[in-house]
Parts: C-alpha cells; structure tokens; sequence
C-alpha cells in the first residue's frame, strides 16, 4: 500500500494494478451467485424507433412460432412462450449447458402510445419481429413557421 511518501508514477501504476487485481478477486468470487443474469430474461431483445413504429426483435430459436403468446396495449408488449426440453437430453451429461428450457414471459413499457389495432408480428430464422405501430398523437408533427 502507498504509505505517506513519495511516490512516482511507477508506484501509482503498480498501485492501480494490484487494486484491479483484488476487485478481480472479489468479483469472481461472488460472480456465480450475485452477478449471473437472473433467470427469465429469455428472449434476448432489441427494441428501436425507427420514428413510425417501434419495432421488438426478439431471439427465440427452436420455439414453435404458433406457440408463442403476444399481448400488447398502447404502452406495452408482453411475449410468453415456453422452450421445452431438448429430445433425449433427460439423462444426458451435459458438459456445457448454456441453453436453458422453461416458460419465459418478458414484458416491456413503451415510451409512447402505440396503436395496439395496427400491431403486426412475423417469425423468421428464430427472429420474432413485432412492429408496434406509434398512436397518431405520439409522432412528432411538423409545423410550417411563416414569415
């Protein structure tokens, strides 16, 4: 530790790499229990504006797309379905298992009113896209100014 002398930029620098190592220590260590993602945020998701709509792309490979469950009002999307398990992986030894089986139920608030009757969802290649067309009083409006 850095006593109450001088120090040169040596000293600093070996000083900020023996502090990265410890918070390396400690966050390795609690890693597995308080820092993996909590089960459920399964899709991933991306949502943008593309300044008509928002438009939700959400991963969802090996899942039957008439199985999938979409609620939306004007402010909110919820998609719902379940992964099943993989055919005759019951008794397997895994040696990596990073996919996971299960109902998953991912919800998200929009920023601005969409017009829930105009929704439209395709699936293709394991994408669920779900465009969420803006309600009329969302867009922006252009207003002429006269001189």
């Amino acid at each position: 530790m850095i006593g109450w002398r001088r120090f040169g930029f040596n000293d600093l620098w070996e000083e900020m790499a023996r502090l990265n190592r410890e918070i390396g220590r400690v966050y390795n260590e609690a890693a597995p229990a308080a820092f993996e993602l909590p089960g459920g945020v399964f899709p991933p998701l991306n949502v943008y504006d593309d300044g008509e709509s928002y438009v939700v792309r959400a991963e969802v490979p090996g899942i039957d797309p008439q199985e999938i469950e979409l609620q939306a009002t004007s402010r909110s999307l919820s998609i719902k379905g379940e992964r099943k398990r993989e055919a005759g992986a019951e008794n397997a030894s895994f040696h990596r298992r990073e996919r996971d089986y299960g109902v998953f139920n991912r919800s998200l608030s929009l920023p601005e009113p969409v017009n829930p009757d105009k929704i439209a969802a395709s699936y293709k290649l394991g994408v669920l896209e779900v465009i969420l067309p803006k309600a009329e009083e969302a867009k922006p409006k252009t207003i002429a100014v006269h001189g």
